[in-house]
């Protein structure tokens, strides 16, 4: 399914759904970030995606990290919850979402590298490498997020 991001532009749709979902900046021994490239917008991206029915955002987080880059997690805490109004994703069965996701710092445990069907690409990165990727700014404020370190999480 095709998708368009929308982040604090004037001209972009009104949502018309909320769905809950989670991403995952997941970590190698060594200090790498996983992040694959999208089929559907281009970006380089934290893996994540929505919760499925029935499920809880434990085995969410799990399931979506392991599906988008072959990788078996361990999560190690809470990021931050981010729900800006202003980031909307439109998508073409008409359905526009009002971003809402919960971030975790996550852990390789097992699994090897792999790319899905909605990926074009998955590496380990450098933390240093990472500022010249195309990221989408909602994922880079969870980037940052992430390496500040703090201790309670951010709720945005």
């Amino acid at each position: 399914m095709a998708r368009r991001d929308y982040y604090h532009e004037a001209n972009a749709p009104k949502p018309n759904s909320i769905v809950p979902a989670v991403s995952a900046v997941v970590c190698s021994d060594d200090g790498r970030i996983v992040l694959h490239l999208r089929t559907d917008n281009g970006y380089w991206s934290l893996p994540g995606g929505g919760l499925d029915v029935g499920e809880d955002v434990a085995s969410a987080i799990v399931r979506e990290v392991k599906e988008e880059t072959g990788f078996d997690v361990k999560i190690e805490r809470l990021v931050g919850i981010y729900s800006d109004p202003a980031h909307v994703i439109a998508y073409d069965n008409g359905e526009v979402r009002q971003q809402f996701s919960i971030c975790f710092s996550c852990r390789i445990a097992s699994g090897s590298l792999a790319v899905s069907n909605e990926s074009k690409e998955v590496r380990l990165f450098r933390p240093e490498e990472i500022t010249e990727l195309s990221i989408h700014p909602a994922n880079r404020i969870r980037l940052d997020d992430f390496f500040e370190g703090a201790e309670r999480p951010f709720i945005r």
